[in-house]
């Protein structure tokens, strides 16, 4: 027995000496890794970092046109804002004392809001004195205009202000105006194009009726601009005519004659009249002659 246990411990001697040495192995590894890893990681961090890549560079067509040119909101708002086009025309009747005085002063105010006078008109009656006035005036001056004549000629007998808003039909006009203005421009391309003597003449037939339309719808654009950069007042100075016995210039004799000579015109325009009927005359003996044979019939049956 002594003989068997000293061998089996000399065996685990040995096995506990090779543990130890594996472990004092395994931990040396450790520490070497761990300095390994220790001595990387300050390589690591003492060489400076690596350069970012270089930058490509991007053909300008690739870049849209919202990176390029962005779009300003307010240009586009403005253009899409419509403008108003009002039209506005006036009628003015003032009851003033003096005719030539009251023209004078309708001259100046005329002058100072940078107005003119498109038509002129006087009459002259035996009850009455009417001064016409047609007047254009910058759209801007129409309501100092008016102002003015109303405080500062006469009594204002009427007045009637009216705006007629004329941007619908403006703004219609113009998109269809500028619709043809594109068409027009594709037939004269086709003309250019065009091998065929009959398809020339149809082209030009459309190019004629193209341009026919589009003067008529300038045309009338400029007479809408014309309305409304330029107001209408139609003006009338009146002025009563006061009678007297004594002033009058129509006395109880004359009113006498006028009044015999308006009966005398009047039994000449009835004989007239009554001569106009001369056809119906004739037809009278006919329809006499016509009775009177119907009624010898009747006694004879």
């Amino acid at each position: 027995m002594k003989k068997l246990f000293i061998p089996l411990f000399l065996l685990i001697l040995i096995n506990c000496n090779k543990s130890g040495k594996q472990q004092e192995i395994k931990s040396d590894l450790v520490e070497i890794i761990s300095e390994d890893k220790a001595t990387s990681y300050a390589a690591d961090m003492d060489e400076p970092p690596p350069p970012p890549p270089p930058l490509q560079e991007v053909p300008v067509s690739g870049i849209s046109a919202k990176a390029v040119n962005p779009p300003s909101n307010i240009s586009t708002s403005q253009n899409n804002v419509i403008v108003k086009k009002v039209i506005k025309n006036g009628d003015l009747d003032i009851q003033v004392g003096d005719i030539k005085k009251a023209h004078q002063q309708v001259n100046e105010i005329v002058k100072n809001n940078n107005a003119y006078i498109q038509t002129e008109r006087f009459n002259n009656t035996d009850i009455d004195e009417k001064q016409f006035f047609t007047i254009r005036v910058p759209h801007k001056n129409f309501d100092a205009l008016i102002n003015s004549f109303s405080n500062g000629i006469g009594s204002v007998l009427s007045k009637n202000i009216a705006s007629d808003d004329v941007t619908e039909e403006y703004t219609d006009v113009s998109i269809k105006l500028a619709n043809k203005k594109i068409y027009l421009e594709k037939y004269r391309d086709m003309l250019r194009s065009a091998k065929t003597t009959k398809d020339m003449l149809e082209i030009q037939e459309n190019i004629r009726e193209l341009e026919d339309e589009i003067d008529i719808a300038e045309g009338r654009l400029r007479f809408i601009d014309d309305r409304v950069n330029y107001s209408t007042l139609n003006l009338m100075l009146y002025k009563e005519k006061v009678r007297s016995s004594a002033t009058s210039k129509i006395g109880f004799g004359d009113r006498f004659g006028d009044s015999f000579t308006e009966g005398w015109n009047s039994f000449v325009a009835f004989f007239l009249g009554i001569i106009s009927l001369w056809p119906f005359f004739l037809l009278i003996p006919v329809i006499i002659l016509v009775w009177k044979k119907w009624r010898n019939r009747k006694k004879k049956e």
